[in-house]
């Protein structure tokens, strides 16, 4: 049993805080605890942690990826416009995931083939993908998006939630299979543990980020393609500064922002956490200006925690030596 909780602390540690900000926001205002409402918290969850997971495997590898937000907005609209023109709504989520994975792609190759830092590069691409995403729309929202395909990933099956709750589990689940189980995920861990040491040791460092950065953008391309169907529209606008949300995720998750530790368990809990407090603070009125302070906070916070969970492990070593 401790060695259970020591192993998986920091999950156990948001679970305790999830308990907690469920019980003092619904003695707050019981409405907060309501079916709907938790309904509601798991949707933006969704979209937050989709995002989180694919950043949590960038940031595994010492990197950052600033485009999502953008990438998010360009997927959709890319499949807002098609399935507006009654293409196969099957060949549309096709298409927009193999566009999520192509701009994760260029990501990746840009930092690992080309040397630029993940923060220069990500904010270059943030800002063309941004661009491209308006330009196709030409400035207007695609509306109309029909319910054929709306319905792959909107459709209601138990109790209000969403089809696309269980998409995005099953995404978190591939990823930490992917981590754990899998020779690119030990990959992901050693460049990120000590690059030039994983790459004395025979790992193909360059392909082994370009992948990171790629199969980490399905993530982002999911969540796109779930808001296009919610929303029944694919807006160049959207997914401003939702990059934020995906890093808040990944850090309270306990994924190290030094790179080299995290997990696809860790971020869905800290999607869930961040989703509650944003919704939280609607609930209780408090002025949504208020929820960009919530989110810097929240990132500073878990990156404290990291560096005093590391400093803990560090002095309990020194001790046994």
């Amino acid at each position: 049993m401790k060695k259970i909780i020591k192993n998986n602390y920091r999950e156990l540690s948001v679970i305790v805080a999830i308990a907690v900000m469920f019980i003092i926001f619904g003695i707050l205002n019981p409405i907060y605890i309501s079916s709907s409402n938790i309904v509601d918290i798991l949707d933006q969850a969704t979209i937050y942690g989709l995002m989180g997971i694919g950043m949590t495997m960038v940031i595994i590898t010492g990197g950052i990826d600033l485009s999502v937000g953008s990438v998010l907005a360009l997927s959709g609209c890319i499949v807002a416009n098609m399935a507006v023109k009654g293409l196969n709504p099957v060949l549309c989520l096709i298409v927009g995931l193999f566009a999520g994975f192509a701009f994760g792609l260029l990501n990746g190759l840009l930092v690992s083939r080309m040397k630029l830092q993940p923060f220069i590069a990500t904010m270059g691409t943030m800002s063309v993908y941004r661009g491209a995403a308006y330009i196709i729309t030409e400035g207007y929202p695609v509306l109309g998006v029909p319910d054929s395909f709306r319905n792959i990933l909107n459709i209601k099956i138990v109790g209000g939630i969403r089809i696309s709750v269980l998409v995005f589990i099953a995404f978190a689940i591939l990823v930490y299979i992917l981590l754990r189980k899998t020779r690119l995920g030990t990959y992901i861990y050693a460049i990120g543990g000590n690059m030039e040491a994983a790459r004395l040791s025979g790992v193909r460092v360059e392909l082994t980020q370009t992948m990171a950065y790629a199969i980490g953008m399905l993530g982002t391309a999911l969540a796109g393609l779930i808001q296009v169907a919610k929303l029944g529209t694919g807006d160049p606008t959207t997914g401003n500064g939702w990059e934020l949300n995906a890093i808040a995720a990944a850090a309270i998750g306990g994924t190290s922002m030094a790179g080299g530790r995290g997990n696809a368990l860790g971020t869905v809990l800290g999607a869930i956490l961040f989703s509650g407090l944003k919704v939280g603070l609607i609930v209780l009125n408090v002025n949504t200006y208020y929820q960009y302070v919530a989110t810097g906070l929240v990132i500073i916070i878990a990156a404290y925690l990291e560096i005093f969970q590391g400093a803990i492990a560090s002095r309990k070593k020194k001790k046994v030596v």
